[in-house]
Protein backbone atom coordinates (compact mmCIF):
# COMPACT_ATOMS: atom_id res chain seq x y z
CA UNK A 1 0.00 0.00 0.00
CA UNK A 2 1.20 3.48 -0.78
CA UNK A 3 2.65 5.45 2.08
CA UNK A 4 0.44 8.36 1.07
CA UNK A 5 -2.58 6.62 2.55
CA UNK A 6 -4.81 8.48 4.99
CA UNK A 7 -3.12 9.45 8.22
CA UNK A 8 -6.09 8.83 10.49
CA UNK A 9 -5.04 6.35 13.18
CA UNK A 10 -6.71 2.95 13.08
CA UNK A 11 -9.30 2.00 15.68
CA UNK A 12 -6.96 -0.62 17.08
CA UNK A 13 -4.00 1.25 18.55
CA UNK A 14 -2.66 -1.75 20.47
CA UNK A 15 0.91 -2.89 20.02
CA UNK A 16 -0.02 -5.72 17.63
CA UNK A 17 -2.88 -3.86 15.94
CA UNK A 18 -0.70 -2.78 13.03
CA UNK A 19 0.22 -6.37 12.20
CA UNK A 20 -3.36 -7.61 12.06
CA UNK A 21 -4.32 -4.82 9.65
CA UNK A 22 -1.31 -4.97 7.31
CA UNK A 23 -1.82 -5.81 3.65
CA UNK A 24 -0.01 -8.79 2.11
CA UNK A 25 2.79 -6.64 0.56
CA UNK A 26 3.28 -4.82 3.86
CA UNK A 27 3.46 -8.09 5.78
CA UNK A 28 5.96 -9.69 3.39
CA UNK A 29 8.16 -6.60 3.53
CA UNK A 30 7.91 -6.57 7.32
CA UNK A 31 9.14 -10.16 7.69
CA UNK A 32 11.86 -9.76 5.08
CA UNK A 33 13.25 -6.71 6.90
CA UNK A 34 12.83 -8.32 10.33
CA UNK A 35 14.84 -11.41 9.44
CA UNK A 36 17.35 -9.36 7.46
CA UNK A 37 18.07 -7.28 10.55
CA UNK A 38 18.06 -10.36 12.81
CA UNK A 39 20.63 -12.16 10.69
CA UNK A 40 22.66 -8.96 10.41
CA UNK A 41 22.74 -8.83 14.21
CA UNK A 42 23.68 -12.49 14.47
CA UNK A 43 26.68 -11.95 12.20
CA UNK A 44 27.82 -8.85 14.06
CA UNK A 45 27.41 -10.26 17.58
CA UNK A 46 29.44 -13.39 16.88
CA UNK A 47 32.68 -11.47 17.37
CA UNK A 48 31.85 -9.93 20.80
CA UNK A 49 30.87 -13.42 21.97
CA UNK A 50 34.18 -14.99 20.90
CA UNK A 51 36.39 -12.01 21.72
CA UNK A 52 37.66 -13.70 24.89
CA UNK A 53 38.74 -16.76 22.89
CA UNK A 54 40.47 -14.58 20.29
CA UNK A 55 42.35 -12.68 23.01
CA UNK A 56 43.59 -15.92 24.59
CA UNK A 57 44.35 -17.78 21.36
CA UNK A 58 46.30 -15.05 19.55
CA UNK A 59 47.54 -13.16 22.65
CA UNK A 60 45.73 -9.95 21.68
CA UNK A 61 45.33 -7.14 24.23
CA UNK A 62 41.91 -5.66 24.96
CA UNK A 63 42.54 -2.45 23.08
CA UNK A 64 43.44 -4.27 19.89
CA UNK A 65 40.51 -6.66 20.33
CA UNK A 66 38.16 -3.71 20.66
CA UNK A 67 39.77 -2.20 17.55
CA UNK A 68 38.32 -5.05 15.47
CA UNK A 69 34.82 -3.93 16.47
CA UNK A 70 35.69 -0.31 15.76
CA UNK A 71 37.04 -1.11 12.29
CA UNK A 72 33.91 -3.12 11.47
CA UNK A 73 31.66 -0.25 12.52
CA UNK A 74 33.74 2.41 10.76
CA UNK A 75 33.52 0.51 7.48
CA UNK A 76 29.82 -0.09 8.12
CA UNK A 77 29.36 3.68 8.38
CA UNK A 78 30.77 4.14 4.89
CA UNK A 79 28.84 1.12 3.60
CA UNK A 80 25.57 2.42 5.02
CA UNK A 81 25.96 5.85 3.46
CA UNK A 82 26.84 4.40 0.05
CA UNK A 83 24.02 1.83 0.23
CA UNK A 84 21.57 4.57 1.11
CA UNK A 85 22.68 6.57 -1.91
CA UNK A 86 22.49 3.49 -4.16
CA UNK A 87 18.99 2.78 -2.92
CA UNK A 88 17.97 6.26 -4.13
CA UNK A 89 19.49 5.55 -7.54
CA UNK A 90 18.75 1.86 -8.15
CA UNK A 91 16.05 0.84 -5.67
CA UNK A 92 15.64 -0.24 -2.05
CA UNK A 93 15.06 -3.96 -2.69
CA UNK A 94 17.97 -4.45 -5.08
CA UNK A 95 20.38 -2.70 -2.73
CA UNK A 96 19.14 -4.79 0.20
CA UNK A 97 19.82 -8.02 -1.70
CA UNK A 98 23.39 -6.98 -2.49
CA UNK A 99 24.20 -6.00 1.09
CA UNK A 100 22.90 -9.28 2.56
CA UNK A 101 25.00 -11.39 0.20
CA UNK A 102 28.02 -9.21 0.92
CA UNK A 103 28.04 -9.50 4.72
CA UNK A 104 27.17 -13.23 4.57
CA UNK A 105 30.17 -14.03 2.37
CA UNK A 106 32.65 -12.10 4.51
CA UNK A 107 31.32 -13.59 7.73
CA UNK A 108 32.04 -17.01 6.26
CA UNK A 109 35.55 -15.92 5.28
CA UNK A 110 36.18 -14.81 8.89
CA UNK A 111 36.04 -18.50 9.83
CA UNK A 112 39.15 -19.06 7.69
CA UNK A 113 41.29 -16.26 9.17
CA UNK A 114 44.78 -17.46 10.14
CA UNK A 115 45.78 -14.52 12.32
CA UNK A 116 44.31 -11.42 13.93
CA UNK A 117 45.33 -9.11 11.09
CA UNK A 118 43.41 -11.20 8.57
CA UNK A 119 40.40 -11.25 10.88
CA UNK A 120 40.38 -7.43 11.19
CA UNK A 121 40.55 -7.02 7.40
CA UNK A 122 37.69 -9.46 6.84
CA UNK A 123 35.60 -7.83 9.58
CA UNK A 124 36.17 -4.46 7.92
CA UNK A 125 34.90 -5.75 4.58
CA UNK A 126 31.97 -7.42 6.34
CA UNK A 127 31.13 -4.02 7.79
CA UNK A 128 30.42 -2.55 4.37
CA UNK A 129 27.46 -4.90 3.92
CA UNK A 130 26.46 -4.78 7.58
CA UNK A 131 25.96 -1.02 7.44
CA UNK A 132 24.31 -1.12 4.05
CA UNK A 133 21.70 -3.68 5.11
CA UNK A 134 20.24 -1.42 7.79
CA UNK A 135 20.14 1.60 5.50
CA UNK A 136 18.31 -0.17 2.66
CA UNK A 137 16.03 -2.20 4.94
CA UNK A 138 14.97 0.69 7.18
CA UNK A 139 14.07 2.86 4.19
CA UNK A 140 12.20 -0.03 2.55
CA UNK A 141 9.99 -0.79 5.56
CA UNK A 142 9.53 2.91 6.42
CA UNK A 143 8.21 3.73 2.94
CA UNK A 144 6.05 0.61 2.65
CA UNK A 145 4.09 0.94 5.92
CA UNK A 146 1.30 3.50 6.37
CA UNK A 147 2.00 6.58 8.55
CA UNK A 148 -0.32 5.51 11.39
CA UNK A 149 1.56 2.23 11.74
CA UNK A 150 5.07 3.32 10.81
CA UNK A 151 6.49 3.68 14.31
CA UNK A 152 5.25 0.31 15.50
CA UNK A 153 6.14 -1.56 12.32
CA UNK A 154 9.64 -0.14 11.87
CA UNK A 155 10.30 -0.42 15.59
CA UNK A 156 9.18 -4.04 15.63
CA UNK A 157 11.55 -4.76 12.75
CA UNK A 158 14.28 -3.30 14.97
CA UNK A 159 13.48 -6.00 17.54
CA UNK A 160 14.97 -8.44 15.06
CA UNK A 161 18.35 -7.30 16.41
CA UNK A 162 17.62 -8.90 19.78
CA UNK A 163 16.35 -12.02 18.01
CA UNK A 164 19.57 -12.30 16.03
CA UNK A 165 21.66 -11.61 19.13
CA UNK A 166 19.82 -14.42 20.88
CA UNK A 167 20.60 -16.79 17.99
CA UNK A 168 24.28 -15.88 18.28
CA UNK A 169 24.30 -16.58 22.04
CA UNK A 170 22.55 -19.91 21.45
CA UNK A 171 25.13 -20.81 18.80
CA UNK A 172 27.87 -19.93 21.27
CA UNK A 173 26.44 -22.20 23.95
CA UNK A 174 26.08 -25.10 21.51
CA UNK A 175 29.35 -24.77 19.63
CA UNK A 176 31.51 -24.20 22.72
CA UNK A 177 29.87 -27.23 24.35
CA UNK A 178 30.51 -29.52 21.38
CA UNK A 179 33.87 -28.27 20.13
CA UNK A 180 37.11 -26.92 21.67
CA UNK A 181 37.30 -23.10 21.75
CA UNK A 182 39.93 -22.92 18.98
CA UNK A 183 37.46 -24.64 16.63
CA UNK A 184 34.13 -23.40 18.05
CA UNK A 185 34.69 -19.74 17.12
CA UNK A 186 35.36 -20.74 13.51
CA UNK A 187 32.16 -22.78 13.38
CA UNK A 188 30.18 -19.79 14.61
CA UNK A 189 31.53 -17.57 11.83
CA UNK A 190 30.88 -20.27 9.23
CA UNK A 191 27.22 -20.43 10.29
CA UNK A 192 27.07 -16.69 9.68
CA UNK A 193 26.73 -17.35 5.95
CA UNK A 194 23.09 -18.45 6.43
CA UNK A 195 21.60 -14.95 5.85
CA UNK A 196 22.41 -15.21 2.13
CA UNK A 197 19.38 -17.53 1.79
CA UNK A 198 17.08 -14.58 2.58
CA UNK A 199 17.86 -13.08 -0.82
CA UNK A 200 15.73 -15.74 -2.53
CA UNK A 201 12.70 -14.57 -0.54
CA UNK A 202 13.40 -10.93 -1.35
CA UNK A 203 13.63 -11.62 -5.06
CA UNK A 204 10.27 -13.41 -5.15
CA UNK A 205 8.05 -11.65 -2.64
CA UNK A 206 9.16 -8.07 -1.84
CA UNK A 207 8.34 -5.14 -4.15
CA UNK A 208 9.80 -1.65 -4.35
CA UNK A 209 7.75 0.91 -2.32
CA UNK A 210 5.34 2.94 -4.48
CA UNK A 211 6.60 6.29 -3.25
CA UNK A 212 10.23 5.47 -4.12
CA UNK A 213 9.34 3.96 -7.50
CA UNK A 214 7.26 7.02 -8.44
CA UNK A 215 9.98 9.39 -7.31
CA UNK A 216 12.60 7.72 -9.52
CA UNK A 217 10.23 7.33 -12.47
CA UNK A 218 9.40 11.05 -12.44
CA UNK A 219 12.97 12.21 -12.00
CA UNK A 220 14.18 14.32 -14.89
CA UNK A 221 17.52 15.91 -15.43
CA UNK A 222 20.34 15.58 -12.93
CA UNK A 223 20.15 12.82 -10.32
CA UNK A 224 20.61 13.82 -6.66
CA UNK A 225 24.22 14.03 -5.59
CA UNK A 226 25.52 12.01 -2.65
CA UNK A 227 26.64 15.37 -1.19
CA UNK A 228 23.24 17.06 -1.47
CA UNK A 229 22.36 16.20 2.13
CA UNK A 230 24.94 18.84 3.12
CA UNK A 231 23.19 21.64 1.20
CA UNK A 232 22.34 24.64 3.44
CA UNK A 233 18.58 23.97 3.48
CA UNK A 234 18.98 20.50 5.00
CA UNK A 235 22.43 20.64 6.62
CA UNK A 236 21.06 21.30 10.12
CA UNK A 237 18.81 18.25 9.96
CA UNK A 238 21.67 16.09 8.69
CA UNK A 239 24.02 17.17 11.49
CA UNK A 240 21.52 16.72 14.31
CA UNK A 241 20.32 13.37 12.98
CA UNK A 242 23.94 12.20 12.79
CA UNK A 243 24.55 13.30 16.40
CA UNK A 244 21.43 11.44 17.52
CA UNK A 245 22.69 8.31 15.77
CA UNK A 246 26.12 8.75 17.36
CA UNK A 247 24.76 8.92 20.90
CA UNK A 248 22.33 6.06 20.44
CA UNK A 249 24.87 3.68 18.96
CA UNK A 250 27.91 4.80 20.93
CA UNK A 251 26.16 3.91 24.19
CA UNK A 252 24.85 0.63 22.86
CA UNK A 253 28.18 -0.58 21.50
CA UNK A 254 30.12 0.51 24.58
CA UNK A 255 27.88 -1.74 26.66
CA UNK A 256 27.20 -4.75 24.44
CA UNK A 257 30.73 -5.19 23.02
CA UNK A 258 32.37 -5.62 26.40
CA UNK A 259 29.56 -7.01 28.54
CA UNK A 260 30.33 -10.70 27.81
CA UNK A 261 33.99 -10.10 28.76
CA UNK A 262 32.94 -8.13 31.86
CA UNK A 263 30.75 -11.00 33.04
CA UNK A 264 33.46 -13.61 32.52
CA UNK A 265 36.54 -11.67 33.64
CA UNK A 266 35.34 -9.13 36.22
CA UNK A 267 32.46 -11.24 37.57
CA UNK A 268 34.24 -14.59 37.20
CA UNK A 269 31.53 -16.40 35.21
CA UNK A 270 32.22 -19.21 32.75
CA UNK A 271 31.00 -19.08 29.15
CA UNK A 272 28.02 -21.28 29.97
CA UNK A 273 27.18 -19.45 33.21
CA UNK A 274 27.36 -16.07 31.51
CA UNK A 275 24.88 -17.31 28.89
CA UNK A 276 22.00 -17.05 31.38
CA UNK A 277 22.93 -13.43 32.15
CA UNK A 278 23.12 -12.60 28.46
CA UNK A 279 19.81 -14.40 27.86
CA UNK A 280 18.08 -12.17 30.44
CA UNK A 281 19.71 -9.08 28.90
CA UNK A 282 18.55 -10.14 25.43
CA UNK A 283 15.02 -10.85 26.66
CA UNK A 284 14.94 -7.33 28.07
CA UNK A 285 16.34 -5.98 24.82
CA UNK A 286 13.69 -7.72 22.72
CA UNK A 287 10.92 -6.48 25.01
CA UNK A 288 12.39 -2.98 24.88
CA UNK A 289 12.32 -2.96 21.09
CA UNK A 290 8.66 -4.03 21.03
CA UNK A 291 7.49 -1.60 23.73
CA UNK A 292 9.61 1.18 22.22
CA UNK A 293 7.89 0.59 18.88
CA UNK A 294 4.50 1.08 20.50
CA UNK A 295 5.67 4.17 22.41
CA UNK A 296 7.07 5.72 19.21
CA UNK A 297 3.51 5.98 17.89
CA UNK A 298 1.91 6.84 21.26
CA UNK A 299 4.24 9.46 22.78
CA UNK A 300 6.22 10.44 19.67
CA UNK A 301 9.77 9.88 18.49
CA UNK A 302 11.46 12.68 20.47
CA UNK A 303 9.94 11.79 23.83
CA UNK A 304 11.00 8.18 23.30
CA UNK A 305 14.63 9.23 22.80
CA UNK A 306 14.62 11.68 25.71
CA UNK A 307 13.06 9.27 28.20
CA UNK A 308 15.30 6.32 27.46
CA UNK A 309 18.50 8.35 27.24
CA UNK A 310 17.95 9.16 30.91
CA UNK A 311 16.78 5.69 31.96
CA UNK A 312 19.61 3.88 30.15
CA UNK A 313 22.20 6.12 31.81
CA UNK A 314 20.88 5.31 35.27
CA UNK A 315 20.79 1.57 34.63
CA UNK A 316 24.30 1.39 33.14
CA UNK A 317 25.64 3.10 36.26
CA UNK A 318 23.77 0.69 38.53
CA UNK A 319 24.84 -2.40 36.58
CA UNK A 320 28.52 -1.52 36.39
CA UNK A 321 29.25 0.56 39.50
CA UNK A 322 27.04 -0.69 42.32
CA UNK A 323 28.19 -3.66 44.49
CA UNK A 324 25.44 -6.03 43.36
CA UNK A 325 25.14 -9.75 44.00
CA UNK A 326 25.06 -12.13 41.05
CA UNK A 327 21.33 -12.67 41.63
CA UNK A 328 20.55 -8.96 41.50
CA UNK A 329 22.78 -8.60 38.42
CA UNK A 330 20.76 -11.29 36.69
CA UNK A 331 17.45 -9.51 37.36
CA UNK A 332 18.78 -6.03 36.62
CA UNK A 333 20.05 -7.27 33.26
CA UNK A 334 16.48 -7.35 31.94
CA UNK A 335 15.94 -3.66 32.70
CA UNK A 336 19.33 -2.73 31.25
CA UNK A 337 18.58 -4.58 28.01
CA UNK A 338 15.13 -2.99 27.88
CA UNK A 339 16.26 0.61 28.29
CA UNK A 340 19.38 0.29 26.13
CA UNK A 341 17.28 -0.94 23.20
CA UNK A 342 13.85 0.72 23.36
CA UNK A 343 14.98 4.01 21.84
CA UNK A 344 16.26 2.26 18.71
CA UNK A 345 12.66 1.44 17.77
CA UNK A 346 11.97 5.05 16.90
CA UNK A 347 15.11 5.75 14.90
CA UNK A 348 14.24 4.09 11.59
CA UNK A 349 10.85 5.77 11.31
CA UNK A 350 12.25 9.09 12.57
CA UNK A 351 15.05 9.24 10.00
CA UNK A 352 12.67 8.17 7.22
CA UNK A 353 10.38 11.07 8.11
CA UNK A 354 13.15 13.66 8.51
CA UNK A 355 14.45 13.50 4.94
CA UNK A 356 12.68 14.17 1.59
CA UNK A 357 12.08 11.16 -0.68
CA UNK A 358 14.71 11.99 -3.31
CA UNK A 359 17.39 12.23 -0.58
CA UNK A 360 15.98 9.73 1.91
CA UNK A 361 18.48 6.98 1.17
CA UNK A 362 21.49 9.28 1.32
CA UNK A 363 20.24 11.19 4.37
CA UNK A 364 19.05 8.23 6.40
CA UNK A 365 22.05 6.13 5.41
CA UNK A 366 24.49 8.87 6.39
CA UNK A 367 22.85 9.94 9.65
CA UNK A 368 22.50 6.45 11.11
CA UNK A 369 25.85 5.21 9.87
CA UNK A 370 27.82 8.32 10.77
CA UNK A 371 26.56 7.59 14.26
CA UNK A 372 27.68 4.03 13.88
CA UNK A 373 31.13 5.13 12.69
CA UNK A 374 31.77 7.55 15.57
CA UNK A 375 30.11 5.17 18.02
CA UNK A 376 32.56 2.60 16.68
CA UNK A 377 35.35 4.40 18.53
CA UNK A 378 33.74 3.64 21.86
CA UNK A 379 34.60 -0.10 22.09
CA UNK A 380 38.26 0.66 21.33
CA UNK A 381 38.37 3.51 23.85
CA UNK A 382 36.71 1.33 26.48
CA UNK A 383 39.31 -1.37 25.84
CA UNK A 384 42.26 1.00 26.17
CA UNK A 385 40.81 2.87 29.15
CA UNK A 386 40.26 -0.41 30.98
CA UNK A 387 44.05 -0.75 31.21
CA UNK A 388 44.09 2.10 33.76
CA UNK A 389 40.75 1.46 35.50
CA UNK A 390 38.18 -1.29 35.85
CA UNK A 391 36.41 -2.46 32.69
CA UNK A 392 33.07 -1.69 34.36
CA UNK A 393 33.99 1.96 34.97
CA UNK A 394 35.31 2.38 31.41
CA UNK A 395 32.02 1.03 30.04
CA UNK A 396 30.01 3.40 32.25
CA UNK A 397 31.99 6.52 31.27
CA UNK A 398 31.51 6.13 27.55
CA UNK A 399 27.90 4.98 27.81
CA UNK A 400 26.93 8.07 29.83
CA UNK A 401 28.72 10.38 27.38
CA UNK A 402 26.87 8.78 24.48
CA UNK A 403 23.42 8.94 26.06
CA UNK A 404 23.99 12.58 26.95
CA UNK A 405 24.70 13.35 23.29
CA UNK A 406 21.55 11.53 22.22
CA UNK A 407 19.51 13.56 24.72
CA UNK A 408 20.79 16.91 23.42
CA UNK A 409 20.15 15.99 19.76
CA UNK A 410 16.63 14.78 20.52
CA UNK A 411 15.79 18.06 22.25
CA UNK A 412 16.84 20.03 19.15
CA UNK A 413 15.14 17.96 16.43
CA UNK A 414 11.44 18.27 15.44
CA UNK A 415 8.70 15.70 16.08
CA UNK A 416 7.72 13.79 12.90
CA UNK A 417 5.08 11.32 14.09
CA UNK A 418 2.31 10.74 11.50
CA UNK A 419 4.13 12.43 8.61
CA UNK A 420 2.88 11.42 5.14
CA UNK A 421 5.65 10.56 2.68
CA UNK A 422 5.35 12.02 -0.81
CA UNK A 423 7.22 11.32 -4.05
CA UNK A 424 8.10 15.03 -4.14
CA UNK A 425 8.49 16.67 -0.72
Amino acid sequence: MSSTAATQPPDDTSLAGFFRDMTSPERKTFWACFFGWALDAMDFMIYPLVIGTIIAMWQVDRGAAGLAVTVTLLFSAFGGWVAGYLSDRFGRVRTLQITIIWFSVFTLLCALAQDFTQLIILRALLGLGFGGEWAAGAILIGETIRPAYRGRAVGSVQSGWAFGWGIAVLLQAITFSLAPPEMAWRIMFALGAVPALLVFFLRRHVAEPDVAARARASTTGEQPSIWEIFAPKILGTTILAALLGTGAQGGYYAVTTWLPTYLRVDRGLTVLNSTSYLAVLIAGSFTGYIVGAWLADRIGRRMLFISFAVLASVLVLAYTEMPLSDGVMLVLGFSLGFCASAYFSGMGAFFTELFPTRLRGSGQGFAYNFGRGIGALFPTLVGYLSASMSLATAIAIFAILAYGLMLVAALLLPETRGKVLEAHD
